[in-house]
């Protein structure tokens, strides 16, 4: 799901993990350092979305690094709360689950999570609450449920990725930022799907101008080999003693390899100003698709650089999700050559994270066999 920014095999990351191969598959990085780990973190820290000195710790998968950047907070700060936003999704273990939003199908039944989380509205264009209720909430919890001085962190999608792709706003993310300062409270962005150049910036939180403390990095960044990092402010990545943090197979060399040259590509190739292209193009297109129906499914088109979200609705007017509908296109699609995938709450939403190496005439045979079976399954539901 969205690991494939650089596309299937692309021969710089093959060729890479083949000649890593050669050399060796695996040391642990704590006792028998590698010069792979080391390059790479290197490069991330030359990439942190802030300019303070950056130091980088690698892992093996996204909630991995969610899991990671909370405890390095926690320990940095002495304090114990973690407030995430609804809509989130953080990863599959018991913490990063405790800290996702969704009940069906990531938290039910796998209960009891861990305590200290606390949930805050995420705010949305489309559907609400705006970015000065979701901020008027989050001071509210901070009256009624833990006091700010407990708060380690906050942890926040820059793009939310199973709520259906939303961006959130600027002025939000400025406000947020505001209350950690204030605080003293670690911010932490959760970039593992929204970064790697997703957006047509690196990280998906450079769009707001707003600085993080931590990232969480993971997906695309491997260039299809399983790799996470935490990037983080040295002040903060510092606090923990050695042998706090890490894990067998964390930092892999293969892995390493793969994303050294899943870099060497995004620079080369330029992936951010392609995903800015493919996004236009997309948009434009989904905005522009006609139906031949007085019914509007498409609610909304939205996103950041190629991360595209098109959410569908029974009508305008009262925003019902088009849950069924949106159940039959993925259905559709699949059969005439396209893959989709759902999301959202109500699994209304289709989110679109295509690679960024595809071409203009991938894009554009993509945007008809859409056009075409959601045209079907509107004239199937009308029928």
């Amino acid at each position: 799901m969205g690991a494939l920014a650089v596309g299937h095999s692309h021969p710089q990351v093959v060729d890479a993990v083949r000649t890593q191969l050669q050399r060796f598959t695996h040391t642990f990085f704590g006792s028998i350092p590698y010069d792979g780990y080391v390059r790479l973190a290197e490069r991330l820290n030359a990439i942190a979305p802030f300019p303070s000195p950056a130091k980088t710790l690698l892992v093996t998968t996204g909630a991995e690094a969610v899991e990671n950047a909370v405890k390095i907070a926690r320990f940095h700060s002495g304090r114990r709360g973690v407030v995430v936003f609804s809509g989130g999704f953080h990863g599959r273990t018991l913490l990063t689950l405790a800290m996702t939003s969704q009940l069906d199908p990531y938290k039910r039944g796998f209960g009891p999570f861990p305590t200290d989380v606390y949930h805050a509205p995420f705010p949305s264009a489309y559907r609400g609450p705006s970015a000065d209720e979701s901020l008027e909430a989050l001071r509210n919890l901070f009256e009624t449920q833990i006091e700010p001085d407990q708060v380690a962190a906050m942890v926040i999608e820059p793009v939310q990725g199973e709520a259906g792709f939303l961006p959130a706003p600027p002025e939000f993310m400025r406000g947020l930022r505001a209350l950690c300062d204030a605080h003293d409270i670690v911010l932490i962005a959760d970039e593992v799907q929204s970064g790697f150049a997703r957006t047509g910036r690196v990280f998906a939180v450079e769009h707001s101008g707003v600085e993080p403390d931590l990232v969480a990095l993971g997906k695309s960044f491997g260039g299809g080999l399983p790799i996470a990092a935490v990037i983080g402010k040295a002040v903060i990545m510092d606090a923990v003693p050695p042998g706090g943090l890490g894990g067998t197979y964390a930092g892999n060399p293969l892995a390493c390899a793969a994303a050294l040259a899943a870099l060497n590509v995004l620079e080369e190739e330029n992936l951010t100003a392609r995903s800015m292209e493919i996004g236009e193009r997309l948009t434009t297109g989904f905005r522009s698709l006609n139906l031949g129906t007085n019914c509007p499914i498409i609610g909304e088109v939205r996103g950041l650089g190629a991360m595209i979200g098109i959410e569908l609705v029974d009508d305008a007017m009262s925003q019902r999700p088009a849950t069924a509908l949106t159940a039959r296109l993925v259905e559709d699609a699949a059969k005439h050559g396209l893959l989709l995938a759902s999301a959202g709450r109500a699994h209304n939403v289709i989110r679109v994270l295509a690679p960024l190496t595809a071409s203009n005439e991938i894009i554009d045979e993509a945007l008809a066999i859409f056009d075409e079976s959601l045209a079907r399954v509107v004239a199937l539901a009308n029928a």
